[in-house]
Order: structure tokens, then C-alpha cells, then sequence
């Protein structure tokens, strides 16, 4: 496990803050320079060569937040840390750093995400309180979205138990806002988790970011009621993509609310009934063991290593103690730019196979692929794969 003193929180918690850096491009800044603290050294110049502003948020503004978080009993978790949720770790892109309040144990049990539309009918409402009681009886914790409908119907049938919020804004600014006092039930005995930050009130694209930590944190997710197009169906992709179990529950051809269900059953989901039929499908993989491949290389405070082997190779050796400072991959000759621009489309490919493709070592190759992100000209995707921007 990642062992994060105070100062390296602080700086994963600023790196993560920047604008303009996602979890992988996270990733590919931590692991190109061998931590947070180095890689937000190399912001301005990585700014200036990709002509798009990279800049991180004050000292002070992180200092706020973690004031924020003392203030309201939450904690700031980094991937890789001892209680960092263990199936969130297996994802393709995991937050770098989570907030969370509450009970931590509940995520000790399996979870079952159970999402819907937000204009539920009485019966879908009812359909998902039987789901989520019968599930958190049998011992399953329930994770869902906080919003109107069906997840805060899951959510009020498993309070007992403990339940599992995923907020798309920041974890002091709870959405829709009259679900405040649910939250605070929520955080009693359950979890309330949050990759934004403090303060931040949720903006639409926040909602798909949170749709796919309800469905990382998930061994499988039911939809009980959602229209074609909706954020329902959004973690229904998610989990799929994830590996995750998916399950449908089935309603009148005559509803809107059902097609999205009937639309993923028709397309492979798993048609259930009940909570044994969920239990019965996820039998089969109890005690498979998870991926969880490393992705990170920061070094613990006390011992200057890599946290995961995959990234061993990029990191310097020094055995002073300290963080590792910046370090260059290999470089590659000139002309491997114009070749492994050309090798690349707009469809995604994974990185090993373009290593097998171009002839080069993976870590050549990962140096010349993260100049080629900070300029613009190369997209990352799940999966470890990559196109042309």
C-alpha cells in the first residue's frame, strides 16, 4: 500500500486540482516525474510547450480545502492508500484523491450500485427499496447517486446497514439540495464519497465523472427505471466497461421509464426479478481475485522506490530519502516522433500493441507519448490505449 506523508497528500491533492488534469493525465505526470511535488514543477514548462495553461491552485486554496475537511470530519485519500475503496483501485482512470465522510467498514462488505430515473414511478420507487433491503439483509452495501427517484429510495432502504452517496459536486455541497438532511442520515452508518472539490457545486459534466465511481466501486449495478437516454444508462456503460455485472429489471413496453432497461436486457444485461437473482449471478465470481494494476510511482516518505513494479524502470535512484525529482524517459530519436504520430488513428490502440507495432522499448515509447499529450496531438483512453487527437 501507498504510505502518503502529509506534505505528498498536499501536493497529489494540488496536482489533482489542476485544471486541465484528469486521473490518467495524473497518472502520466506522477510517473513521468516520479511524484506529485516534481511534476508540479514542471507544470509551466510543460504549459508553455503544449500552449495550453496548466496551472495548479494555491497553496492556499489546497490549504482551505484541507481545513474544509478537518471542519466537517471528512478524510482526503490518495489511490493506493490502506483504506482507499479496493475495487475504485481496479479502474481504468481512479481518482487520484477521494474525500469521504462517514463509516469506512460499509465498504468492507460487497456493493451493489442501483441507479434510475429521478422521475420514478411508485412502483419503481417500490421496486428499488425491495432490491436495496433485501440486498443489504443479505449483507451487500447499497452505492447510488443521492438524486431524486430511485437512488434516494435505494438509499433510505439501507440506511440501517450503512449506504455508500457518490456526490458529483464537492462533499460540502450535497445535490439536489433538500437530500442534506439524507446525507447526514447517510454518513451516520454508510459513506459519502466525493472527487470533487470543497465547495463545488456539481455542473453536468461532473455527473457522468460520478456515474462511473458508483459503478467502479460496485461489484454489479441494477437499473430499475430510465429512459433512453439518461445517466442510468450512463453507469450501466461504465459498469460494463469496468467489468462489472449488469442487471436490468424489466417494465411495460408502454413506459418510458422502461426502454433503457428492456434496451439493456435485449442487449446482454441481466434480467432480474429479486435479490436472489442478482446473488445467484454473482455467486460465480466471489473470490476471483481483483487486477488492481499498479499505476502510480510515488515514493513513500522513508524509502525512495517504486509503490508498483510496472514502473519501476522510470524512476531514478537516489537513496537520499526524499521524493524523486524530475526524470526523462529514454529519448527517442527525431524521426520515432513523425513514425508514431503516423502509426496513430483516431481509434484507439492499446500501448503495448504499439510497442510490439514500432519495434520499441515501453519505456522509450511512454516518454515520447506523454510529449505528444502535453502538445495536444495524442488522446488517452481506458484500457491503457491511445489515438490521435
Amino acid at each position: 500500500m501507498v504510505r502518503l506523508s502529509d506534505r505528498q497528500r498536499f501536493d497529489w491533492l494540488r496536482l489533482a486540482r489542476t485544471e486541465g488534469v484528469g486521473p490518467l493525465t495524473f497518472r502520466s505526470l506522477v510517473n513521468r516525474f516520479g511524484g506529485a511535488s516534481a511534476a508540479l514543477e514542471a507544470l509551466p514548462a510543460l504549459s508553455a510547450k503544449a500552449k495550453r495553461p496548466l496551472v495548479p491552485p494555491s497553496e492556499r486554496e489546497i490549504e482551505t480545502e484541507f481545513r474544509e475537511a478537518e471542519r466537517l470530519g471528512a478524510r482526503l485519500l490518495g489511490y493506493g492508500e490502506a483504506d482507499y475503496p479496493a475495487l475504485l483501485r481496479e479502474i481504468d482512470a481512479p481518482p487520484p484523491v477521494i474525500a469521504l465522510r462517514g463509516a469506512l467498514a460499509c465498504l468492507e462488505r460487497p456493493a451493489i450500485g442501483i441507479v434510475g430515473s429521478r422521475n420514478a414511478s411508485a412502483l419503481g420507487r417500490k421496486i428499488a427499496a425491495r432490491f436495496a433491503a433485501d440486498l443489504a439483509s443479505a449483507g451487500y452495501t447499497i452505492v447510488s447517486g443521492l438524486a431524486r427517484g430511485i437512488d434516494a429510495e435505494a438509499h433510505r432502504a439501507s440506511l440501517a446497514t450503512g449506504t455508500v452517496a457518490v456526490l458529483a459536486g464537492g462533499l460540502d455541497r450535497p445535490y439536489p439540495p433538500e437530500h442534506a438532511e439524507l446525507m447526514e442520515e447517510i454518513v451516520e452508518t454508510g459513506l459519502v464519497i466525493s472527487e470533487r472539490p470543497f465547495g463545488l457545486a456539481p455542473r453536468g459534466r461532473d455527473f457522468p465523472r460520478r456515474n462511473r465511481v458508483i459503478s467502479g466501486l460496485s461489484r454489479g449495478v441494477i437499473v430499475v427505471e430510465a429512459a433512453r437516454r439518461s445517466g442510468s444508462l450512463i453507469t450501466a456503460r461504465f459498469a460494463n466497461e469496468q467489468g462489472r455485472e449488469v442487471f436490468a429489471v424489466p417494465g411495460s413496453p408502454f413506459d418510458p421509464r422502461a426502454e433503457g432497461p428492456n434496451d439493456l436486457i435485449r442487449d446482454g444485461a441481466t434480467l432480474v426479478a429479486n435479490a436472489r437473482d442478482v446473488m445467484a449471478a454473482l455467486a460465480p465470481r466471489e473470490g476471483l481475485p481483483s487486477r488492481l494494476a499498479g499505476v502510480f510511482s510515488e515514493a513513500h516518505d522513508a524509502e525512495d522506490e517504486a509503490l508498483f513494479e510496472e514502473w519501476e524502470d522510470d524512476l531514478p535512484e537516489d537513496d537520499s530519502g526524499r521524493e524523486p525529482d524530475a526524470v526523462a524517459s529514454p529519448a527517442l530519436p527525431a524521426e520515432w516522433r513523425a513514425a508514431v504520430l503516423g502509426a496513430l488513428s483516431a481509434s484507439p490502440i492499446e500501448i503495448d500493441a504499439l510497442t510490439r507495432q514500432m519495434g520499441v522499448g515501453l519505456a522509450e515509447l511512454q516518454g515520447l507519448l506523454f510529449d505528444l499529450e502535453m502538445e495536444g496531438l495524442l488522446l488517452r483512453h481506458p484500457g491503457n490505449r491511445v489515438s490521435r487527437a
